[in-house]
């Protein structure tokens, strides 16, 4: 039986309470002290004798009360750091101040595959197979991060914070957690994600090329094989990929991407792929992981795939092959589950045979594909995002969202917006800053000189046609037959890669099949 004594700070008192338990010839399995609190752990007190043991306690000077207890302190503190050893997902290890292990938690084990096994006294630098890893672990006081340990035959990065004595400060031990590269991910892909998660009712936009593609992206974001997504730049292709993503199978793993445009080779393949412990001059010591490893089971999205190198393109492919890839500076062969969903504003196909890009990843890459119309092709889409960008960008900045003039909604639908939809956010969000007042006039929308131009002298597009974005500076056509094959060639040239055939553009356009294969034929597009 445990007993709580509550008493006052008197000197002698549990000297008195310790003779009292030894003429009854009680044996005193622990006893703890606290503040005003003398715990007792006597297990052959019989309930019938603790009326009688309890009344001589209270006769004790300076003990105010007594009180059954379920737990000793020390074991229900034990008893809780168990049952929150057992609730973390990644393995932890407590160590004393020798680096021997006292403490192991239930995802230990289940990452081992074992049941009780007999850790505890060992020292952890022996089963991470780390001969210097307490010493490591003390010259930096108990603090260290990222470190690459081998565990149940997998890499783990390791994070250790110390436990210090509480008078002097010394190291007493330290808590090591082991976290694996899909926990990483995980954590990775919450920091990418800018925005809340919408999937394809995230695409704004009721125009027929939108339709067409949500339609199309639902039906290949429940097929697990590599997508390709082509357009222009600033049209949201990442936003797409995400939202395929969030409707595929894999949706509760990571999405991670990597813009190939924005890193030179040797960061985007160390990026990609990771890097072995000492790959490289300034790596961290234990390695780290790429985002194949992290998004393991998940989804990752290149960016800008048309300008990665030839080297890169390689590993790539030998990485979409089979599943495998070593980190740079590796001997080790990984292999991890992972769909490629990559994106692009260049033709690749062009590039094939230019030989600026590997024929072979094409067709591995472009086993499904999206294609993204510009923002120009999509006529009242503009003004259905413009709506939306104003409010969003007035909530930002604390304001009432102004409205849209009537002469500035014409502006903006028949603007040709080179840089698509991130042109059309950042001009928004410039006017709603820079403007306060109740309604954006053409002037507040700070078009530049073309795009005011265009916007001012061009007639609105018909319904369902694209309209071709005519250069301010360009010399006038000689003649009116040369302007209608000017328009002509742009227009076929632009829509062709979407519609692939004469039949499918000339459902497209609403015109004659043989006349649009005797055009495709007289500008050679397609040929």
């Amino acid at each position: 039986m445990q007993l709580r004594l509550i008493t006052e700070d008197r000197l002698g008192i549990t000297h008195e309470v310790l003779a009292l338990i030894a003429q009854r010839d009680l044996d005193l399995a622990t006893m703890e002290m606290g503040l005003h609190n003398i715990y007792l752990n006597v297990p052959d007190l019989k309930p019938a004798a603790r009326a009688s043991i309890e009344a001589e306690l209270l006769a004790v000077p300076g003990v105010k009360r007594v009180e059954p207890l379920q737990l000793m302190p020390g074991e229900a503190r034990r008893q809780q750091l168990d049952i929150l050893l057992a609730s973390l997902a990644q393995p932890v290890f407590v160590l004393d101040r020798e680096g021997q292990i006292v403490m192991v938690s239930k995802a230990a084990q289940r990452a081992a595959r074992q049941r009780n096994p007999e850790w505890i006294g060992l020292p952890l630098s022996a089963l991470l197979r780390v001969p210097t890893l307490w010493e490591d672990l003390r010259a930096a006081g108990g603090d260290l991060s990222s470190l690459e340990v081998q565990f149940a035959g997998k890499a783990w990065l390791l994070y250790a914070s110390p436990l210090l004595e509480p008078d002097r400060g010394a190291l007493s031990g330290a808590v090591v957690t082991l976290r694996d590269a899909a926990w990483l991910g995980e954590q990775a892909a919450h920091l990418q994600r800018l925005e809340p998660a919408g999937g394809l009712k995230a695409l704004l936009g009721e125009s027929l090329p939108m339709r067409e593609m949500r339609a199309r992206a639902e039906r290949m974001a429940a097929v697990d094989a590599p997508l390709l997504i082509l357009g222009e730049t600033g049209t949201g292709k990442e936003l797409i990929a995400r939202a395929c993503h969030e409707l595929s199978p894999r949706a509760q793993a990571p999405f991670l991407a990597l813009n190939a445009a924005a890193l030179p080779e040797s960061l985007a393949e160390s990026e990609l792929f990771g890097y072995a412990p000492g790959a490289f001059s300034g790596a961290q010591r234990g390695g780290k992981p790429g985002l194949l490893e992290m998004a393991h089971g998940g989804t990752v999205f290149l960016d800008e795939i048309g300008e990665m190198s030839l080297y890169l393109q390689a590993k790539l492919l030998r990485f979409l092959n089979d599943g495998s890839f070593r980190r740079v500076g590796g001997e080790k062969e990984q292999k991890v589950d992972v769909r490629v969903v990559s994106a692009t504003h260049r033709r690749l196909d062009q590039m094939v045979a230019r030989g600026e890009f590997r024929e072979d990843l094409y067709y591995r890459l472009n086993v499904l594909n999206l294609q993204v119309a510009p923002l120009r092709e999509r006529g009242d889409d503009v003004l259905l995002l413009a709506e939306h960008f104003v409010e969003r960008s007035a909530r930002q900045i604390g304001r009432l969202p102004p409205r849209l003039s009537p002469a500035a909604r014409v502006a903006l639908r028949r603007a040709p917006w080179p840089g698509n939809i991130r042109q059309l956010q950042n001009l928004l969000f410039r006017a709603v800053t820079v403007c306060d007042k109740a309604e954006l006039e053409v002037a507040d929308l700070d078009l530049d000189a073309q795009t005011a131009q265009a916007a001012q002298l061009a007639p609105a597009a018909a319904p369902g046609l694209a309209r071709a974005a005519v250069p301010a500076d360009e010399a006038e056509p000689a003649s009116w037959a040369e302007a209608v094959a000017a328009f002509e060639q742009e227009l076929l040239t632009r829509l062709f890669p979407r519609y692939p055939s004469s039949r499918k553009l000339a459902a497209r356009l609403g015109i004659s099949h043989s006349v649009v294969a005797g055009k495709l034929r007289r500008y050679g597009i397609g040929g």
